[in-house]
Order: C-alpha cells, then structure tokens, then sequence
C-alpha cells in the first residue's frame, strides 16, 4: 500500500511573552492511503497543531508534511478539514455553504451542476432534508452533518477531522461516529482525525498514534487496531481484544511519561534563549 502522507521531523515553537514554547517535537508518522488514522492524546498534546500543519493552515518550524514525496507548506485542494465547530456561514442554507465548496472544483461551473452536487453530498451524510434551512435553524448534529458534506464535496483526497464531534451529547456522537465510518467506506478517502476519546479512536481507526504529553509532545507510540471492517460497535465492543487494547491506551495516557531527545530543535531553543 502507498505512503502518500508523511510527517517527518515536524516540530513546532511558538513565540510567546516568556520565550519559546515547544508544542511538538520531531513527530514522525506515516499514513497509508485509504488509511483511517487518530491522532489520541490529552487536551494540550499538540493534536490539533499537528492537523493545523497538515492541512497547511499552519507551518512547521523544523520539519514538516509530504504528500506524494513533494513538501506542502500552504493549504491545498486534496486536503479538506472539518472543525470541532461546524464553521458554516450563517446567512447561508446548508445548501448553499455545501455549493461554496462544490463550486471550487473544476468544471462546475453552472449553478444548476453545483446545487444538485450539493444536494448529493447533503444526501451522502444523512441530512438531506436541512438543504434548505439555515445554521441557526439547525440542530448542532446536524450543522456537523453540513460541515462534513462541505468537506466532502470539494472532493479531497485526505479529510482531516479536528475532534469534530467533541461537542455533542453521547447519543449523537454515536450516530455521526456512524455517519462517518459508512461515508469513509463508501468514498475510500483517507482520513486522519485527531481526539481525545479512547473509544471513538478504537471504534474508527485503522490505527493510533498516540501522543505524549506537552510541552514538547512528540509521538509515544503506535498501535494496530485489528477489528475487522466494516465495523459494528455492539460486535467491536463485545471482543475480548477490544477492553484489553482500551486498558493499554488508558495505561499509555496516565503513566507514559515525556522524555526528551535531544534534536535540531534543541539547537535552534538554545540559540534564541543566547540571543535574549
């Protein structure tokens, strides 16, 4: 299986008031395509800044992202990002805030094309009937719905998922953890999501990468997940692998400690720590 999206080296160091604030350090990650991929750790780790740079809405200071061997340091159209907030404009339909996408693809052209392309993927996520309402109108589910839809239809090649469902009660996580695993069987994109829930990891992924604790978060580990796909949550939760797997992530979250290495990183820190 090809490796089109690597992590290689990726650190990142922010300026703040007190000086240099490591948030990553030299992650290293490879992810197959049509590989469903977690980035799992506490709030804090780096998850999201490692998306960040990955969808190229932010830049690495060492290292970085490669997509087919070539380094990306900006956005660009096989990549597709849906937020833990749906995002959508407010003055716009569901219909409308998923034809802004569609209408960014080459060769759609006539309004005609990019509503009924719209309606599609409105349809693809289960919330068809929300075509015609507004943001407002809608419940917090369902815009998540919309969002995904919106990513969906720009036809990206990577969907990149910032804990898009950490903002909802239990039952409907559960259902749009649903939506989203029969979406990523029928479409083959490949999807790298970042969360803090053990369970939505081993529930959706193909495998985990599991982050250390920040500052300096760096990769602590990575692991299989073996059930079989496609998935069912009552036949994943009732195998006796699965509450074994969920002991060694829980262990890994609250016991794995941050150990250094040293890096070109460390070089470039104590540089600016000598020029203050």
């Amino acid at each position: 299986m090809s490796i089109p999206l690597e992590l290689t080296g990726l650190s990142k160091v922010f300026d703040t008031p007190t000086g240099p604030f490591v948030a990553v350090k030299d992650v290293n990650a490879k992810v197959k395509a049509g590989e469903f991929v977690a980035i799992l750790g506490h709030s804090g780790c780096g998850k999201s800044t490692v998306l960040s740079i990955i969808a190229g809405l932010d830049q690495a200071t060492l290292g970085g992202v490669i997509i087919d061997g070539t380094e990306v340091v900006g956005p660009g159209a096989e990549r597709a990002i849906v937020f833990q907030a749906p995002c959508l404009l407010p003055w716009m339909t569901a219909r409308e805030n998923v034809r802004l996408a569609v209408a960014q693809r080459p060769g759609m052209r006539r309004l005609r094309d990019q509503l009924a392309a719209a309606d599609r993927y409105l349809a693809i996520v289960g919330v068809a009937d929300a075509a015609g309402q507004i943001p407002a109108q809608l419940s917090l589910g369902t815009q998540q719905c919309v969002s995904l839809a919106r990513a969906l239809a720009a036809e990206p090649r990577f969907l990149l998922l910032d804990e898009p469902f950490s903002q909802l009660d239990s039952l409907t996580r559960y259902e749009l953890q649903d939506t989203l695993l029969r979406v990523w069987e029928e479409t083959d994109k490949t999807v790298v999501m970042v969360t803090h829930d053990v369970d939505e990891a081993l529930y959706l992924a193909d495998r985990l990468i599991l982050m250390t604790d920040g500052p300096e978060a760096m990769v602590g580990d990575v692991l299989d997940v073996p059930f079989p796909r496609p998935r069912n949550r009552a036949a994943v939760l009732g195998r006796s692998d699965y509450h074994s797997l969920r002991r060694a992530v829980i262990d890994f979250l609250e016991h794995h400690a941050h150990q250094s290495r040293p890096s070109a990183l460390d070089d470039i820190l104590t540089q600016r720590t000598a020029a203050k």
